[in-house]
This record gives structure tokens, C-alpha cells and sequence, in this order.
């Protein structure tokens, strides 16, 4: 009878070559999914991480839908625990991976299995954001592990170690009594590790990067390169975080001026703190810790209780990371000559830097700003398109050409619009920080210089309609927010929910038209009836056979009987519709005055309120200036040829 190895938490011990490798038991069937999620799962760390396998065994003695070796787990008895050896299917994590994403979705699923799906998952999506770094692993091989982890990414992984069953982990560690589990946040952050080294190998990756190292499957061995992966992780998730706090002077000594009188303590920081540098003060955060941050003064100097959680390499790492931010803002290099750097004194030009463009540089590089919370940043310009006439306006007419439309910036606080006074004691800054309404105003260069951007720009109203109806408009290369403003803004709502007239008021069909109109033809008369009561145009492109004619028939008799709205109509279509249009009017609008201007005998003589006029293309292109001068047309219709 054949003999099953037994296996414990040690790491798996490998030969590097490919039939070693290739020799990994154990395939996961997903037809048998249910049996499987009947089974505890625990994972089984390697080295490198991605030689890892993933083992399910049943807690109740039976065996599981493959048995591939014999497996060694704690289990209780009495008070106690005890040894027991069981029947496991082991098989890679590559293969484990689609199973377990699955399990949390099998009814009745044994807990430690559903507890790795969740770990699979978290898994994944820490490495579809990028969260990879190469690394080398404890016996010298190649691999990829999962970092940087950010704040929330930590929490994560500790309220999930928190969470797992002992099922999960209930391979001992190997060595002599007392039985010994292994740590649950340290066997899931191995976990997460084994699958950030087994996804990047694809077959291709090889021949895409031209070499074998962090992309083939068999183990590479390159020690060589602790070096450089060390200082690839400096900085991202090991070691130390730099961060720049920014303090500004005068913000601490605001009680000593403190009269009551916002203006009297703005004239005293000014007057006492003309000339005075701002600083920017290093940090340092611990990235295996994110709750620890100190100063690195204090750390130099030995004041900080943190010191020891930063460890030895963290003046290094330190300077590693500044050094990155030089490239991304050069005035940091100031720094990298102090022995030990600490703070750098800015100019008000440096903070202006830092307000605008080298914010996003120096956060690629690794390096954070952290402004004082005394100041508020909530100062905003945005683009206003309103009337130049703000006394009101009737909406049909924004199209006159009388009609005036501008375009200006309008600068906010905390979400309310800045005074006249206001404006002007921002226009008037000569420092990137401003006393504004009681508070501390940190004052972007952009927005500073679109204060002092006072002229109101004109606009066409097809312009302003574009501006409002698509939300930007372009200033300088650069599409910017735009706010409609006055009648405008009613008309951008209008138009945003086309409906939303006919649904508060339904428009029914007139009285005078000798047809019943269906559901959706009455809801195109109600748009059409919308927006020619806006003064617009519209295309209504219903399809062929579906009425269009007497949809505008209808619209026609609905504004005869509106005051101010009647007038007579004109129809523009091709020759070879002219008869239809005619016959389709008496049809649907009998008694509805019907005049062909078409042909040698066309004429627009006591044109009547009410009438049809019918032409063609070419006779409106010849006649533009006689039709124009007829009078006030209700409205006025193009039809294609497939009417």
C-alpha cells in the first residue's frame, strides 16, 4: 500500500526545474463545488510564496472529493487540544483561487472555506489596484507581495484576521510542545502575498518583459537583488512615509490680537508676520503601523517614544524619500543637505508651488501635505453664464438678437458667494493666506487669479446654451464648471427634464383636430409645444408611419388657441410632399386655411392668424427676405422626404 506524506506548516521545500514544479497535486473540479465547500480550507505558506497550496479537509471525518496527502491539524478535545492527522486535497493557490472566490455563495458552506473566499477576493482586489511590489523571499527566490497598503487597506486586513475561524489556521507550526497555531493576521498577510506572486506569471510574461525573474513559475534564485528590492519598498511599505506639515506664522498667536474686530486681528497678523517665512515640517509615519507619526526632529533628537517603532534604516529611507520628491519639486533638495533634515523655511511663492501644481507631483513621489486645519480651503471660482439683464426675462425671446448673455467668475466660501469687499481684499493679497470672514483662507493661485479677474465676457446665446446644457465651458485651453444663472437656469432645467412640464400639467390633444392621438404622439406634441414656447427648435424623429405630420397638425390648432402664441405656420418640405401636407390638414384640421407659396402664382396677401403656408426648399431659399417680412410666424416645420 502506497504511503501519503504528511504535511505540516513548514514551507514546501522545491527543485528548481520544471517538472518539480509542474508536479504540484491536486486540480480543482468546479463541478464538485458543493462537495468542496463542505470542507474546512486552511492555507499552507511556502517559500517563495506562490509554491503555497491551499489544503481542504472535513472536520467530521470524511474525506474530501480528492484526496491528494495527509495533513496534520489541531482539533479540541476536552480542554484541551490534540494532534490529528486527516485526509486533505492540496493543491496550488492558482487552482484553489477559483473555487474559493466562489464559496461564499454556496449554501451551507463551512466557515473556514467562506473565510478564504473572503480573503481571495480581498486579495484580487488589492492587486487589480496595482498593490504589487518584487521583493526577494527569506531562501533568496523571486516574488511578488502586495503593498503599499494604505490606512483603510490595514483595517481591512485586521478586521479580517479578526474574523478567521480556527479552522482556517489549524495546521500547528511545526517544532516541539506546546502546539503552537500560527498568528492569524501574519498567516492571511502570507496569503494575500501568495497570490500577488502567482497572478503577474502568465505564460507570456516571460517573453514581454525578456526575462525569467517575477515572471516565470519556477522559483528564481536572486539574492543579488535584496538591494535593490529594498529600496524599491523604501518609502512605499517599508520603512518610514514622509509627509510635509505645512505651518504658516501668525495662526498661533491669533488670541494675542483677538479684539473682536475680524479686520483689526487680519491688520495685526499682517503687520506682525510681514515677511515671516513659512515652514514645511517633516513627518514620519510608520508604514507597518499607520496610527504612529512623529516628527523628525524628534525622532533624530531621541524625544519621541516612536523612535524604535521606525527602526535602524530610518534616516535612509528618510532621505530615499526626499530624495524622489527633489525630482517632482526641486526646492526639497534644500533638505537632503542637512545632516539630519528636519524642516525647510518656504517662500510665499514655494507655497503658492504647493497650493497648485507640485501638490500632485510630490504625492506621486510618495510625499503627502498637510495643511493646518485652522485654515480653510473651501475658496472656489467657478464659471457663471447668466442674462446681463438679471431684472428677468421672457425665455422665447433669449434668441433676439438684442438678447445679452455673460460670463463671469464667481468666487465662494464654505459654499456662499463672496462680497464686493470680500473680492476686493482677495484681489489685493499679497500672500497666499487671506482673513476672510473670520477664518484663515489659504488662497490657490488659480483661484487668486481669477479674482482679480473682474471683466464680464458676452456671449452669443448659442454659446451660453451650449455652456449650460453641456456644464463646461472652455477658459484658456482648459474646460471649466459652469452654473447657469437667472432665466437660464430655468431654461437648463426645462430642457434637462423634457417632461417634467407635460407631468405636472398633461397637454391635451386640441379640441379642433379630428383624430385621436395616441400616447406617445401626445407626448411629442407636449416637447414640441416646449420648446417652441422656449423659443427653440427641435427634431422630432419618430419613424417613418408613426405620425409625424398630424403631430404637428395637432401642435399647430394647440397654439391658436393660446393668446400671443397664434400665428400662421409655415411648412417647408419637398415638392412631391406639397399635396400630402394639403390633403392631411383638411383631413385632420378641416376648415384650416391652406396656401401653396410656391409655383408663379404664389403670393403672402392677407396672410390670417390661423393658416398653413406650404413651400419648398428652393422657393424659401429665393424668397427668404418676403417670408421673413410676412409677419410673426407661430412657427415653422421642415420635413424630409421620408415624412
Amino acid at each position: 500500500m502506497a504511503t501519503v506524506p504528511r504535511v505540516t506548516a513548514t514551507p514546501v521545500e522545491v527543485t528548481l526545474n520544471d517538472e518539480a514544479f509542474g508536479a504540484l497535486p491536486g486540480v480543482v473540479d468546479l463541478a464538485r463545488l458543493g462537495e468542496l465547500a463542505a470542507c474546512a480550507a486552511v492555507f499552507l505558506p511556502a517559500d517563495p510564496p506562490r509554491l503555497g497550496r491551499v489544503a481542504f479537509w472535513r472536520s467530521d471525518g470524511h474525506a474530501p472529493p480528492v484526496v491528494t496527502g495527509r495533513l496534520t491539524v489541531v482539533r479540541p478535545h476536552g480542554v484541551s487540544v490534540r494532534r490529528r492527522d486527516v485526509d486533505a486535497m492540496m493543491v496550488p493557490v492558482s487552482q484553489a483561487l477559483p473555487a474559493l472566490g466562489r464559496m461564499r455563495g454556496v449554501p451551507g458552506a463551512d466557515r473556514a472555506a467562506v473565510f478564504w473566499g473572503a480573503a481571495s477576493v480581498l486579495a484580487l482586489q488589492l492587486v487589480a489596484r496595482g498593490r504589487l511590489l518584487p521583493g526577494v523571499s527569506p531562501s533568496g527566490f523571486d516574488a511578488w507581495r502586495i503593498g503599499p497598503f494604505d490606512q483603510q487597506d490595514v483595517v481591512r486586513v485586521r478586521e479580517l484576521a479578526g474574523a478567521m475561524p480556527p479552522e482556517a489556521r489549524a495546521v500547528p507550526l511545526a517544532g516541539p510542545a506546546p502546539v503552537r497555531l500560527p498568528e492569524a493576521e501574519q498567516l492571511l498577510r502570507a496569503f494575500l502575498d501568495a497570490v500577488a506572486d502567482t497572478l503577474p506569471r502568465t505564460p507570456a510574461a516571460p517573453a514581454a518583459a525578456g526575462a525569467t525573474a517575477w515572471t516565470a513559475q519556477v522559483p528564481q534564485p536572486v539574492p543579488h537583488q535584496r538591494g535593490w528590492a529594498a529600496e524599491v519598498a523604501a518609502g512605499l511599505d517599508a520603512g518610514v512615509r514622509v509627509s510635509l506639515r505645512l505651518e504658516l506664522p501668525g495662526l498661533p498667536a491669533r488670541d494675542r490680537h483677538d479684539t473682536g474686530d475680524p479686520d483689526a486681528r487680519a491688520d495685526a497678523w499682517e503687520d506682525e508676520d510681514e515677511g515671516s517665512p513659512f515652514r514645511a515640517v517633516v513627518q514620519l509615519h510608520s508604514l507597518g503601523d499607520a496610527t504612529v507619526v512623529a516628527d523628525a526632529a524628534d525622532i533624530w533628537s531621541g524625544r519621541s517614544a516612536a523612535g524604535g517603532v521606525f527602526g535602524p534604516r530610518t534616516k535612509i529611507d528618510t532621505l530615499l524619500t526626499l530624495r524622489r520628491g527633489t525630482r517632482a519639486w526641486p526646492p526639497l533638495g534644500r533638505l537632503l543637505t542637512a545632516v539630519a533634515p528636519a524642516e525647510l523655511e518656504l517662500s510665499d511663492t514655494e507655497v503658492s508651488e504647493l497650493l497648485g501644481e507640485a501638490a500632485a507631483p510630490l504625492a506621486a513621489a510618495g510625499i503627502q501635505l498637510h495643511w493646518p486645519k485652522e485654515l480653510a480651503r473651501e475658496l472656489l471660482a467657478r464659471a457663471v453664464v447668466e442674462p446681463a439683464d438679471k431684472a428677468g426675462s421672457d425665455l422665447p425671446s433669449m434668441f433676439g438678437a438684442d438678447t445679452l448673455l455673460t460670463f463671469r467668475w464667481q468666487l465662494t466660501l464654505g459654499g456662499r458667494e463672496l462680497e464686493a469687499a470680500e473680492l476686493d481684499r482677495l484681489a489685493e493679497a499679497q500672500r497666499p493666506v487671506v482673513r476672510l470672514r473670520d477664518q484663515w483662507v489659504l488662497i490657490d493661485p488659480e483661484v487668486l487669479a481669477r479674482a482679480r479677474d473682474r471683466k464680464d465676457r458676452q456671449l452669443t446665446p448659442v454659446q451660453a446654451l451650449g455652456a449650460v446644457l453641456s456644464g463646461s465651458v472652455e477658459v484658456g485651453g482648459e474646460r471649466v464648471e459652469v452654473t447657469a444663472g437667472g432665466w437660464l437656469a430655468e431654461l437648463k432645467e426645462r430642457l434637462a427634464d423634457p417632461e417634467a412640464t407635460a407631468r405636472r400639467a398633461p397637454l391635451a390633444q386640441p379640441a379642433a383636430l379630428n383624430a385621436t392621438l395616441r400616447d406617445y404622439q401626445l407626448r411629442g406634441l407636449a416637447w414640441l409645444h416646449q420648446m417652441t414656447s422656449l423659443g427653440l427648435g427641435g427634431c422630432l424623429a419618430d419613424d417613418m408611419g408613426l405620425g409625424k405630420t398630424i403631430t404637428l397638425i395637432a401642435l399647430h390648432l394647440h397654439r391658436q388657441s393660446l393668446p400671443g402664441l397664434s400665428g400662421p405656420t409655415l411648412v417647408v418640405c419637398p415638392t412631391s410632399l406639397l399635396g400630402n401636407w394639403s390633403r392631411e390638414i383638411e383631413r385632420f384640421a378641416p376648415g384650416t386655411p391652406v396656401r401653396r407659396f410656391h409655383g408663379p402664382a404664389r403670393s403672402l396677401d392677407d396672410l390670417t392668424a390661423g393658416e398653413f403656408v406650404l413651400t419648398t426648399y428652393a422657393t424659401m431659399r429665393l424668397h427668404a427676405e418676403q417670408l421673413t417680412a410676412a409677419g410673426a410666424w407661430a412657427w415653422w416645420s421642415r420635413t424630409r422626404p421620408s415624412t
